[in-house]
């Protein structure tokens, strides 16, 4: 049963690779198809000579000097937050990153941020492992900082303190799911009165370079650099890194308070694979459960969805095993045109924790602008799955996107390494008639 009083999002905010750190600039790459991968970053004290080598390792791929790297996560105005210089440093930088994106977010609704001291606001944040800054158990200058610094759950904890909010405060660790899973938390919550509204989202900021070491010895990395989702040239991933976060609340409040209403969470659903094959293989049939599921609590069917946000890491094992599932869920084969999917992973790479969040927003933006963003490297789609025997089609161009009797319905899919999958439902009203 949908809702009477349905949740809606009523602002978001994005930092992105490749400089991006506005609603516009991350439309304008997408709609034109910008890949936005650039090399390690040279101030973060890498050590990019062994990780550039590790190929010459017995039973070690080839390790591209490529990423999707945010430019300005070492930045940060601390005074502006109320921090301290030296506490500043001691914190991870998704916490620094998370809370600057947190603020945009909240004055796109149109919110004072400055204004919220006190109020049943949740706040609900996916977040990547955390490798930053010196081991804690060790004399340095930063002793004494480094239980917060380094706390995982400090990436909401920190945005809740800063804000003055008092609602539910939790950061979310289903790995790749992490900020999809936050989303349906933070839904969940305000429907069951938990805070009147809420803060959604995922933040990603490597600090090391673990992630490469662990898919060069997987044999799962990108050979060349890039992030082919779903192409048939496709050998492994690309790490990236990115935030993103919505305002979630009842559409009766943003109404009467003049907010937009980018989209209605028609539905959001979690499950996990539960137990067969190793722990970090996808299941296509858990994830079609997922899907069915998703779309029953959103009361709508299949064949009203006309874009598809999926996971598409680039792993010749992993994307498959998805276009199974969504081939069976969605592209049903007598459908007269089916949706079209992409993957955000081909033009920014794979930012873990945040990538289902910077997934939605991409969903969002393409309908707020009335257009499909098209995904890169669709022109070599994989032969793994009978593309004659569905409708779902890969996003090859900038496309109009028509709505159905005035709305836009959308999907978005995360999968994370631990068997937690998560999907939502959205439904995008073209009267708002909104445009970055």
């Amino acid at each position: 049963m949908t809702d009477v009083d349905p949740i809606v999002i009523a602002g978001m905010a994005i930092e992105a690779p490749g400089g991006v750190e506005t609603l516009p600039a991350y439309w304008s790459a997408l709609s034109q198809a910008r890949e936005l991968i650039g090399a390690f970053p040279r101030d973060r004290e890498w050590p990019l000579d062994r990780l550039l080598s590790l190929h010459q390792v017995e039973g070690w791929s080839w390790v591209p000097d490529a990423g999707g790297f945010l430019d300005g996560a070492t930045e940060f105005d601390p005074m502006f937050f109320g921090i301290t210089p030296r506490e500043a440093v001691s914190m991870d930088p998704q916490q620094r990153v998370g809370m600057r994106v947190a603020w945009r977010a909240l004055e796109n609704a149109g919110i004072n941020p400055g204004s919220l001291g006190g109020a049943e606001v949740g706040c609900f944040m996916g977040a990547s492992i955390n490798e930053y800054g010196p081991a804690s158990a060790a004399v340095t200058d930063y002793s004494g900082y480094r239980v917060t610094g380094t706390a995982l759950g400090a990436v909401a904890g920190r945005i809740s303190h800063g804000l003055g909010l008092i609602g539910p405060s939790m950061s979310v660790d289903t790995a790749c799911a992490s900020s999809l899973t936050a989303l349906h938390l933070a839904a969940n919550a305000i429907r069951n009165d938990e805070c009147e509204w809420a803060l959604a989202g995922g933040v990603c900021v490597m600090g090391s370079p673990a992630a490469f070491y662990e898919f060069s010895k997987n044999n799962a990395l990108a050979a060349d650099g890039h992030c082919r989702a779903y192409a048939a040239d496709a050998t492994g991933t690309l790490w990236g890194e990115g935030a993103g976060v919505v305002v979630l609340e009842r559409e009766s409040r943003a109404r009467v308070l003049g907010h937009h209403v980018y989209a209605r969470v028609l539905g959001t659903r979690v499950n996990h694979n539960g137990k067969g094959a190793p722990l970090a293989v996808p299941s296509s049939v858990a994830q079609q459960r997922l899907i069915e599921k998703t779309l029953q609590a959103a009361g709508i069917g299949a064949d009203a969805i006309g874009l598809i946000e999926g996971h598409g890491t680039g792993t010749p094992v992993g994307d498959p095993l998805e276009l199974t599932a969504l081939a069976n869920a969605y592209g049903a084969p007598d459908r007269a045109s089916g949706p079209l999917l992409g993957s955000v992973k081909s033009n920014i790479g794979h930012a873990q924790a945040a990538s289902g969040m910077l997934g939605l927003i991409k969903v969002l933006l393409c309908g707020q602008n009335g257009q499909i963003a098209p995904t890169l490297f669709a022109d070599n789609p994989t032969d793994k799955v009978d593309w004659d025997a569905t409708s779902l089609r890969l996003a090859t161009e900038l496309t109009p996107w028509e709505p159905v009797d005035g709305v836009r319905y959308g999907a978005v899919s995360s999968f994370g390494v631990a068997g937690t999958n998560a999907h939502a439902v959205l439904a995008m009203p073209v009267s708002e008639d909104l445009h970055v």
